[in-house]
């Protein structure tokens, strides 16, 4: 997971360890190159607003790279306009949720993107303790 908010990283963390899931954590682009030269992912959830190179431009440097371009990338953002999902996949993202996000289906949204063709995921806040 890629985000520079301390709080989400740390809720998120806790509920996808808490379903079994290994995490690696980054606060920046260059932090999550960094860990990605010592670990292949097999998802990475990623914050769009990040201080230095954003996360949108990060993912695009991943799908363009021929040793990470199949590493899913879900991003996870604030950013909810008109048109800022579309950016996104624009971008490479092959998944798009929005913030606060629904801690109670985190982990299948994890799983679904880990196991089998990647579905319309959006979810929204569903009124539970969010990130």
């Amino acid at each position: 997971m890629v985000e520079d908010n301390p709080l989400s990283l740390k809720l998120i963390r806790v509920l996808l360890e808490g379903e079994g899931f290994e995490v690696r954590t980054a606060e920046d682009a260059e932090h999550a190159r960094a860990v990605l030269e010592q670990f292949r992912p097999r998802l990475i959830l990623m914050d769009i607003q990040l201080p230095g190179i954003d996360g949108l431009e990060l993912t695009r440097q991943l799908k363009s790279d021929p040793a990470r371009r199949d590493i899913p990338v879900v991003a996870i953002t604030a950013y909810a306009m008109k048109g800022d999902e579309q950016k996104a996949r624009g971008a490479g993202c092959d998944g798009y949720v929005t913030k606060p996000v629904d801690t109670r289906s985190l982990a299948a949204l994890v799983r679904a993107h880990l196991h089998g063709p990647q579905p319309e995921v959006k979810h929204a806040s569903a009124g539970g303790p969010g990130c």
